[in-house]
Parts: structure tokens; C-alpha cells; sequence
């Protein structure tokens, strides 16, 4: 019987985080090499990407940084090839790197938002979300694919939302439809890699305290109407992902793939 320290082990693994200097994707960098795994941030951030990767190596952890825009994809192509060059293969990858839609057709108190409206909706906007938040992860997922089949296997964890299985009218629509687009390539991918070995799934959050909300969320009814949708009361931290982020990488979840894993206290019963 393997013991709970070899059903989560990382140790050595070659992890990439896209988005990893910030946020969830910060969590994710911290739980991965607080338990001894090789880890690669690529990030926009520049000033985030070097302050988090030395203040996890300050503590022991085999961290650093690439200046990627994730939807770069030539930029994408010779960052993954960069990583296996150095790490000598890739094993886990976290398609984390999204941006907010800004708000809805609605406040938080029910009125009307004019620049939210469909019929006023700017045209790059739409395109910079789908961009960022789907096509992406597509970009991300190819060169996680070409590489793992390379060496047998890995795992691919996508954050998604879950305003991939709901609407809701206080989030930028674009947000909505690049999410569920998420969902269902996950599926897709699912059964395509399964054979390589290569297993991939989605985290689903509902609101986290993060940067991609993270000025909104200082806005007293915007949060309060946050919190209202919690069963527990409360917006989730980056803190409270980093159990199902260490499970998903591991050989605890050698039986899961193709899933969406729903983490937002209780939020979408509510909504619902």
C-alpha cells in the first residue's frame, strides 16, 4: 500500500505555471516547489515574475522565471523548449494565465451598465478575452502534448471558472463563453491524450481573492455581493487551492481525467 507521502509526490517533477507570478497561479508555483518539484513560471509580470521566483528559491525551492505572453505562440513554442532543455522533460503544466472581462450588463445592485451591453460591447475586448482565457490554453496544451508524448505521459491542470456552467450578468460576457470553450476542450483533450499517458483536467473556482479581481473586489458591495453567493460565507484565497492543485499533479489522481473540479464554497448552489 503506498503511503500519503508517495501518493502526492512531486519531488523532481519538471513543472510549468503560466501566469504562476500572481494569484492562483501563484499558489500553484508555491505548492509545487514547497513539495520538491522544478518549477518554471511564465508570466507578463516582470517585477512579479523575478520577486516571486527568489523568494521561493530564498526557501529552497528550484524556481525561475520566463517573460512570456501566453499568447505569443512562437514566444510559447521556445519557452516550453527551453524548460525540457533544462529540466530534460516536462511532466506537469498548469494553464493557469487568464485576464478579468471586466463587468457585466449588471452592478451588483441590478442596475443597468450600459458599457456591458452586447450592442456596445468593444470588438478587441471580445477578441483580447477569447485570446487570453481560450486560445491560450490551446496554445499551451499543444506544447504540453508535443513534449509529454515525447517522455510518456504527464499531467495538464486547467484553471477554468465556474462561470463556464452558469451566466451571470455582474461578469464581462466574453468571460462566460472563453470559459465554457475551456471546459469542453479539456473533454476533447481528454480522450484524445489519454492513450500518451497524458491526463488533463480543470479546476473550476468560484471568486478568489486574486489579481484579475482583485481591484473590484475592494469595492465594498462588489465583494459583500461575492460573499453572498459563498455557502461558507467567504471569497476563497489562493491558499485554499493548493490541496486540489497538489492532487491533481500527483499520483493520487492516476484515475482522473477529463474533469471538471468544481472549488468555490458551495457558490454555484446558490447561484443556482
Amino acid at each position: 500500500m503506498a503511503s500519503l507521502q508517495d501518493m502526492f509526490d512531486v519531488r523532481g517533477k519538471s513543472v510549468i505555471v503560466t501566469g504562476g507570478a500572481s494569484g492562483i497561479g501563484r499558489a500553484y508555483t508555491e505548492v509545487m516547489a514547497d513539495n520538491g518539484a522544478r518549477v518554471c513560471i511564465f508570466d507578463m509580470d516582470a517585477g512579479n515574475l523575478d520577486a516571486v521566483a527568489a523568494e521561493i528559491a530564498g526557501r529552497g525551492g528550484d524556481v525561475w522565471g520566463q517573460l512570456v505572453d501566453v499568447s505569443d505562440r512562437p514566444a510559447m513554442a521556445a519557452a516550453f523548449d527551453a524548460v525540457a532543455e533544462r529540466h530534460g522533460k516536462i511532466d506537469v503544466v498548469f494553464a493557469n494565465a487568464g485576464i478579468d472581462a471586466g463587468p457585466g450588463f449588471l452592478s451588483t445592485t441590478g442596475e443597468r451598465i450600459e458599457a456591458g451591453a452586447i450592442d456596445v460591447l468593444d470588438d478587441h475586448h471580445w477578441d483580447r478575452v477569447i485570446e487570453v482565457n481560450l486560445s491560450s490554453v490551446y496554445t499551451t496544451v499543444k506544447h504540453s502534448a508535443r513534449h509529454m508524448k515525447a517522455t510518456g505521459g504527464g499531467r495538464i491542470i486547467v484553471t477554468s471558472s465556474i462561470a463556464a456552467q452558469i451566466n451571470e450578468a455582474i461578469v464581462g460576457t466574453p468571460y462566460m463563453p472563453a470559459k465554457a470553450g475551456v471546459d469542453h476542450f479539456v473533454r476533447q483533450m481528454a480522450m484524445e491524450l489519454g492513450q500518451s499517458g497524458i491526463l488533463i483536467n480543470c479546476i473550476s473556482p468560484g471568486p478568489f481573492m486574486t489579481n484579475i479581481a482583485g481591484g473590484r473586489l475592494r469595492i465594498p458591495a462588489d465583494r459583500l455581493a461575492f460573499e453572498q453567493q459563498s455557502l461558507i460565507g467567504r471569497i476563497g484565497d489562493p491558499e485554499d487551492i493548493k490541496g486540489l492543485a497538489l492532487y491533481l499533479a500527483s499520483p493520487c489522481s492516476s484515475y482522473v481525467t477529463g474533469s471538471q473540479i468544481v472549488i468555490d464554497g458551495g457558490a454555484m448552489h446558490r447561484i443556482k
